[in-house]
């Protein structure tokens, strides 16, 4: 699997870089917590500040596009999203009430 970032803006507001990265990749897409690893690999990022916002995989193509957001510190990360987005990217986990 190789990672290319297309797009990177750093965000002072929100203290985060956007990134909007390419990836392409053998066999089935991979899940988010693949990507996490091979751009946390590829570009020297923290794992737990970095957030898969969404990934879209063409029909066919071996190859998909996404945006990723990194923040500076976790408390910026857990104030900042959204809590379904926070769910996906595995930072909290939900606890059902009986």
């Amino acid at each position: 699997m190789k990672a290319e970032i297309v797009k990177d803006v750093f965000n002072p507001l929100l203290k985060r870089r956007e990134i909007n990265f390419r990836l392409i990749f053998d066999g089935a897409q991979p899940s988010r917590d693949e990507t996490k690893r091979v751009l946390s690999a590829t570009f020297d990022l923290d794992p737990d500040l970095l957030i898969i916002e969404r990934m879209r995989a063409e029909f066919g193509k071996r190859e998909a596009t996404g945006y990723a957001k990194v923040y500076e510190t976790k408390d910026a990360l857990l104030t900042t999203e959204r809590k379904h987005i926070l769910r996906r990217n595995n930072q909290i986990t939900e606890e059902k009430e009986v």
